[in-house]
């Protein structure tokens, strides 16, 4: 064969086999292309995208960093030249030309002022001139500052946009503002939980303490011992949450003091999972419940009576009741308590409850059951995994890391 013809048929082979890799990949190029949606969709998934990495910068106490990682999403998200995020008092961030720094605090100015946008048309910048739209960020109808967003050519449709970025970082401010009223909130619930225990607990105490003195001063610095350290745990500064362990060792220098000033007709029964002494709690939950039992359900039956107090292994659940043989509720009283109406003397189980729906949910707030003359039963139901919440068990009284053996004097 002549070696032109057999130059044709290698050429032939070669274009044969490029053809077929080229209809390959475009057959591949368009599989992906479905499988990654259309254009719109693309644009639908990109925005959410952005949305969702600024959003976690905006809420909160807001820093210089968090606005300038927040101002990058949100150019993006416009796809302008240069954005300006301006916070009224707070931070103020530019991306993209950062000479237009004072351009941009002065239209944000006017934009809080008139609580409406503004537009201005050939802004000097050191590539030339440029149209800005600036857009106040109304929180709760109040302006806290204004997105400013800046290129060649601002048309309405970047305007609008603008205004829309604006009322979205308006929503994400205020829901900052919220978590923060919540834990606020908490923190007032624990310190209505203090005071509760203050002034009543206090005074009975100092006085089986002083009871003592003469008698058997043995017994007296004991007291007190169990005194500073319940005190020391119940109005510690440090720490939402603590473990079942901690919360046990203070329940159990309560009862001795408690029981300093009943005597015999304080009974307690303890009943503990090994599994559950680690699983982490809301501060204060389970002694408020024990203090409920003893104030309002014991102190005033003749004779007095039994406290017992399981917590239990429930697979992914530690399941804690607080049960007492004493005088009981009516049953209408503990579910407005529970509601949210006036809690009169059972604030200490309103405000555990609500506590515990915040953190965990409603299904996880306290379940009460109990009637007038048959006493009351309190459970509460926590997870045992909580990732993000830990709470480092310390000795009260050395300050060294505690083994938890939550014991209590039967």
């Amino acid at each position: 064969m002549p070696e032109s013809m057999l130059l044709a048929a290698a050429a032939g082979v070669v274009a044969g086999a490029l053809a077929v890799g080229v209809v390959v990949l475009l057959r591949r190029l368009a599989v992906q292309s479905k499988e990654l949606g259309t254009d719109a969709e693309r644009a639908t998934y990109e925005t959410l995208h952005l949305a969702s990495r600024a959003a976690k910068h905006l809420r909160g106490d807001m820093t210089e960093a968090d606005a300038a990682r927040a101002a990058r999403h949100l150019r993006s998200m416009l796809g302008a030249d240069t954005v300006a995020l301006v916070m009224t008092g707070g931070p103020v961030a530019v991306d993209g030309d950062e000479t237009l720094v004072s351009v941009a605090e002065r239209l944000a100015d006017e934009a809080v002022g008139t609580g409406r946008p503004q537009v201005e048309r050939r802004v000097p910048t050191p590539s030339g001139d440029a149209d800005a739209a600036a857009a106040p960020i109304l929180a709760d109808g109040v302006a806290v500052g204004a997105v400013v967003a800046f290129a060649g050519r601002v048309r309405a449709g970047l305007v609008r946009a603008t205004g829309e970025v604006a009322e979205w970082v308006a929503a994400q401010v205020e829901l900052g503002e919220l978590d923060a009223s919540r834990a606020a909130l908490a923190e007032l619930e624990v310190r209505a939980l203090r005071a509760q225990i203050s002034p009543h607990f206090i005074y009975n105490s100092l006085n089986a303490i002083a009871s003592f003195i003469n008698t058997d001063p043995a017994k007296a610095r004991e007291l007190v011992l169990e005194f500073a350290d319940f005190t020391r745990y119940s109005f510690r500064r440090h720490g939402d949450f603590t473990t079942v362990a901690e919360e046990l060792r203070s329940i159990d220098s309560y009862l001795k003091l408690e029981r300093a000033r009943f005597g015999d007709r304080l009974r307690v029964t303890l009943q503990v999972a090994p599994e559950v002494l680690s699983t982490v709690i809301p501060f204060l939950s389970i002694q408020p419940l024990v203090e409920n039992a003893v104030r309002h359900g014991l102190e005033a039956k003749e004779g007095g009576g039994r406290i017992t107090i399981i917590a239990e292994d429930r697979g992914a659940f530690a399941e804690i009741t607080v049960e007492d043989d004493g005088v009981g509720i009516d049953p209408e009283v503990a579910a407005q308590v529970l509601a949210g109406g006036t809690p009169g003397e059972h604030v200490g189980l309103r405000n555990v409850d609500a506590r515990l729906r915040q953190v965990y949910g409603d299904e996880h707030g306290l379940v009460v059951e109990t009637n007038v003359g048959a006493g009351t039963l309190v459970r509460m139901s926590v997870p045992k995994s909580q990732p993000g919440r830990s709470a480092a068990s310390v000795d009260a009284r050395s300050g060294r890391p505690a083994e938890p053996d939550g014991r209590l004097v039967p």
